[in-house]
């Protein structure tokens, strides 16, 4: 329980070390991680942006931390109405590449932030990139070296995928998988980051 005027502690429900790296950048540190185990599948016709934002929030009310603030995140990388996620194989890491070569998608972040009375503020990011037109040897290359494992869309901006990137607008950090920008607004508003 929370004494009134004291802050909460922090309890991030993902397990992404990137996720945790990226807060660090800002001075972050969570009191708990607690990883929440949900099913990501997507709803019939759901958009990408949609499926970002109700997994943030499904993570966020489903971690077990009574009087917490519970900080949750989503990231979902689109290609027009189609949602690619996280590639089973280096085939489909492969086919996920092919897609994206030489046209724009959206990366679509949904962070969620769980108040102790159980309250959930929320923000939607979404990052504009384009991908140059990658060759045959591009492609095998950055199969080969697996990078692709467990990322949304097949690669990872943070890695050898942003040699790829020929046009980015919007948040970076939402892109590696979370929006810091965003993330420290929601932090703030509930008074828990000091402005």
């Amino acid at each position: 329980m929370t004494v009134p005027g004291e802050r909460p502690p922090l309890v991030l429900a993902s397990a992404s070390p990137r996720r945790i790296e990226l807060l660090a950048r800002i001075g972050i540190v969570p009191d708990r991680v607690a990883p929440t185990d949900i099913d990501e599948e997507p709803k019939r016709a759901e958009l990408p942006r949609q499926l970002a934002l109700r997994l943030a929030r499904a993570k966020a009310e489903a971690a077990d931390a009574p009087g917490a603030l519970v900080l949750a995140a989503d990231t979902v990388v689109g290609v027009g109405r189609r949602i690619l996620g996280k590639p089973a194989d280096a085939a489909e890491a492969r086919r996920f590449l092919e897609l994206l070569s030489g046209r724009r998608h959206q990366v679509h972040t949904g962070v969620a932030l769980r108040h102790p009375d159980g309250r959930v503020t929320h923000r939607l990011v979404t990052t504009i990139l384009a991908f140059q037109r990658l060759t045959d040897q591009q492609m095998a290359a950055y199969v080969e070296g697996a990078e692709w494992q467990g990322k949304a869309g097949g690669y990872a901006i943070q890695g050898a995928a942003e040699m790829f990137v020929r046009f980015l607008s919007g948040s970076h950090s939402n892109v590696v998988g979370l929006p810091l920008f965003e993330t420290a607004q929601l932090l703030r508003g509930c008074g828990w980051l000091r402005p």
